[in-house]
Formats: structure tokens, sequence, C-alpha cells
């Protein structure tokens, strides 16, 4: 007799398997692990078995459903256990495909090439803008409505960017899966262009006038923090390196005997020197007896294993009363060494770019190195060194014309 919801509700397991016959090959395997259900069924002459589902998850009635396209299948000359073989393979291969999978293993394919702070900031886009949308479609079905759907909703917080970001973002990794072959080489974006407006290019804040620099400069020597936070506010202005570069600086790197700081630029990819003046070189000489048993120029106050905190600057110009939302981050340093320097002291735009590390190809096309323009950077960090000097004490500065090349 065909089963009831009833009777499947309410039977129970035994000490051995057994089963519960409904119509048409149907039936309920009931065991101390669950209730199955199953069907048997024969194709080109061999006795199969299908399951299709676990009781309560599936009812009565799904199961009967599900009997009745099987039926249907093998009706049509299909096996119905390899058609559900190939469906679950189907979704697997989609799941692969599905821009969230192949996203997170371009970043992890990328990341050991990337700065952590850009790898950090490229997943939190993704997982925050993208992923929950769009990340469980596959790669070959995105398309430039999908794109520019969640585009708009991220423009749409004022975040625009944001949104140019994203875009990239997304364009990367399916660049990436058409080089591995996942998706068809195809453009999804081609109209994208325009679509939304360009964000204005957001500077950081920095000081470039001269007597507000001095200024800068007089409440940096006032600064009653801790004493490496205080030698690195110090240096800051006077070697104007990224704030990164700075706060990871290592002892091994330093040759106090030559006046030079060398190191790798994550960003740039690129070997840089920085030539020390006497001003930097007295700093760090102050510094040694302090840090110098260790790894790194200002370790971080709590572990001494670490570098110091990446807000430690910052940290230090608000508590010295600037705003480093308007007025200067640690970063604003570098745009007032290449504003003042330029300006003020007529050097050449090459010898300051190269000493910024950026890499910009110079007139001939050759690509940055570190030893470019190293005769002329020497003078000019020790001009600059004294110009500081010269600034903090108030003292009144005719720019030098002439470029000092």
């Amino acid at each position: 007799m065909p089963l009831t919801d009833t009777a499947v509700r309410n039977t129970k397991a035994k000490n051995k398997p057994f089963k519960l016959s409904d119509e048409k090959g149907l039936y309920l395997l009931v065991s101390a692990a669950g209730k199955y259900w199953r069907m048997n069924y024969r194709f080109h002459g061999k006795q199969k078995t299908l399951a299709l589902g676990v009781y309560p998850d599936v009812s009565l009635a799904d199961a009967r459903s599900r009997r009745d396209d099987a039926r249907k299948l093998l009706a049509n000359e299909a096996d119905p256990g390899i058609v559900k073989s190939q469906k679950k393979e189907a979704i697997r291969e989609s799941v692969a495909n599905s821009l969230e999978a192949i996203g997170r293993e371009f970043v992890a394919m990328k990341a050991h090439a990337w700065a952590p702070s850009h790898a950090i900031k490229v997943i939190a886009y993704l997982e925050k803008d993208v992923y929950p949308w769009i990340g469980n479609t596959p790669v070959d079905d995105i398309t430039q409505d999908m794109i520019l759907e969640v585009m708009n909703r991220v423009a749409s917080r004022g975040a625009l960017e944001t949104a140019h970001r994203i875009k990239g973002n997304i364009l990367q990794i399916l660049r990436y899966a058409i080089k591995t072959k996942r998706r068809d080489e195809r453009n999804p974006c081609p109209d994208l262009r325009d679509c939304l407006p360009t964000p204005k290019t957001k500077h950081m804040p920095s000081i470039i006038d001269p007597v507000k620099a001095g200024e800068l400069l007089r409440a940096i020597d006032g600064f009653k923090g801790t004493f490496p936070v205080m030698c690195a506010l110090r240096l800051a202005p006077m070697v104007f390196v990224r704030p990164g570069e700075l706060r990871k600086a290592q002892w091994q790197d330093i040759d106090l005997d030559k006046a030079q700081w060398r190191y790798f630029v994550t960003k740039t990819k690129t070997d840089h020197i920085v030539p020390l003046a006497r001003q930097a070189v007295a700093i760090l000489k102050d510094l040694h007896p302090l840090t110098g048993h260790g790894q790194y120029v200002f370790p971080g106050a709590r572990d001494s294993k670490r570098p110091m905190s990446d807000a430690a600057i910052n940290a230090a110009l608000r508590r010295m009363g600037y705003d480093t939302r308007t007025e200067i981050t640690g970063h604003g340093f570098r745009a007032m060494a290449r504003t003042i320097l330029a300006e003020e002291l007529d050097y050449s735009p090459e010898v300051i770019e190269h000493q910024l590390a950026h890499q910009v190809p110079d007139t001939l096309g050759e690509a940055y190195n570190r030893t470019k323009y190293l005769k002329a950077r020497i003078p000019m960090m020790q001009h600059w060194a004294d110009y500081l000097d010269k600034i903090k004490a108030g003292a009144e500065i005719i720019p030098i014309h002439g470029k000092k090349t």
C-alpha cells in the first residue's frame, strides 16, 4: 500500500535497517542514522538504486515528485543516476568557477607581490561590496549590467573612488579567469568607462609654506612622547620617505659611517638609497643605544619585535594640535619636501623624484635606479636638513636660484 505522511513520520528505527515501500519503485530506508528515500530501477538490464533525499528535509510528496522525474528520464532512455551525477558536477564546477572562488585564488596568487596594506584593502572591498551580490555567479556569466549595479550601489553611498576601484578589481579577476581558461576572452565592460563621474583626486594634507613648516618643526622639538616616536618625528621631514618605510626601518639597512640608508621599496619594487644628512645621523646615533640591539629602528611600544604602529606618527601630530585630515600627516612631509625643494631651493624635478623613490622614467625613458642622481642627491639632502634648521629657528629664508643638480 502507498505510504502516508503519518506512517513516515511515526516510523522508528530498529536494530537493523528496514524498508517501507511506496509505489513505482519508491521506498523509505529506515536506520539508526536516519530515514532515506530510495528508488530501485533497471537501466539496460542492470539493477540500480537512486538516492532521492533524506526525510524530513525531503517530504513524501517531494520524494514522489523526484521519483516521477526519474521515471521520465528512463522513458527517454536516460539513466537518472548519471544525470544526477552530471548535475552535481556542474554545480561543483559552477562553484569552483564563481567570481568569489576565482577572486580569492587571484588575490592569493598576487598577495606576495602586493604591499600587505594593499592586499588587505582589495580583500575588504571585494568581501564588503562585491561577493555578497555577485560572488556566487560563474565568471563566464558576469555581465556589464552586474558590474554596473555593484558600482552604483557603492557610489550611492558617496564612495565614488571606491566604486571605480571595485570595477578595476573585478576586471583584474576576470582577466585572470580568461588567462586560466575559465572565461571566454571578451571584455564585460566595453561601455563602463564613463558610467560614473571621475572621482576628484585627494592629496594628503601637507604644509608647504616655509613659515608654517618652521612652526611645525618647533612643535616637533617640543613633543613630549616616547623617545623613539620623537626621533621618528624629527627624521620624517628630513628624509621624507613613505610613513610605512620610516616605521619599518631596520638597523641592518643603515650605515651611519657612510651616512646612507638602503632598503627595498615594496610599493615600486625597487632598491632605494636615502643619503643621511649630519642631522639625521646625529638623531640615529642618539637613538641607537636604546633600540640598536633589536631589528627595528623604531620598535613597537608593546612588542619590540614589531615595528612602530602605523598610527604613531599621525597620533603624535594630533597630540601636538595638528589636524591630520586637513593640515598634515606623516605622508605630508613628502609633499612638503617636494614643493619647497623645487619652488624655494630650485632643485630639478628629476633629482627630487628620484629621492622620493617614484618609479617615473626620465627623459631618456630609463626606469628608476637607486644610484641615479646620487651625487646630486647627497648635497641636496644636506642642504634640505640645513634649510629645515633655519626655518625652525625662524630665520628669514631667501630662495637660492639656479638649479642644484
